[in-house]
């Protein structure tokens, strides 16, 4: 069982920026990720929340609710959030980062992500496509 969590502001694709995020909503998003985890045999919870204290609990809880990865997408927390960087480092869930646009290729302070260090992996740039590696890239690891 695997756990999707989107970040600040990701409750606004489709309506953010769509030259940087595109046109599709978090509801495709998530569809999307349901029907990739059914394609890999695994059921796929998606959550997305603008608080950091509500991600962390979700990251804290997900060994205990039985979830066997993580796909993150922190948002803008990725750049200035220690709080979610230790809470990723203190469980044994792994994570895979996610990013839609390429960070590395934006604004200089969306350069350093703080919670990539903590993190099986990171994505960047694929769009939800990233997501799809993301989900692949835990599955892989379990076997």
């Amino acid at each position: 069982m695997l756990l999707v969590l989107n970040g600040p502001n990701l409750n606004r694709l489709g309506l953010r920026e769509p030259g940087v995020y595109g046109s599709q909503t978090l509801e495709d998003l998530e569809r999307q990720c349901d029907a990739w985890g059914a394609e890999l045999g695994q059921a796929v919870t998606c959550r997305q929340s603008n608080y950091e204290g509500q991600l962390i609990e979700w990251i804290h809880e997900a060994e205990e609710h039985g979830f066997t990865g993580i796909v993150l997408n922190p948002g803008a927390l990725t750049h200035y959030s220690y709080a979610l960087r230790d809470a990723i480092a203190g469980q044994r869930v792994p994570v895979i980062e996610v990013h839609i646009s390429n960070v590395d290729a934006r604004e200089e302070f969306r350069h350093k992500s703080v919670t990539a260090a903590v993190c099986r992996g990171k994505i960047s740039g694929l769009g939800f496509l990233g997501y799809r590696l993301g989900l692949e890239a835990l599955v892989e690891s379990q076997e």
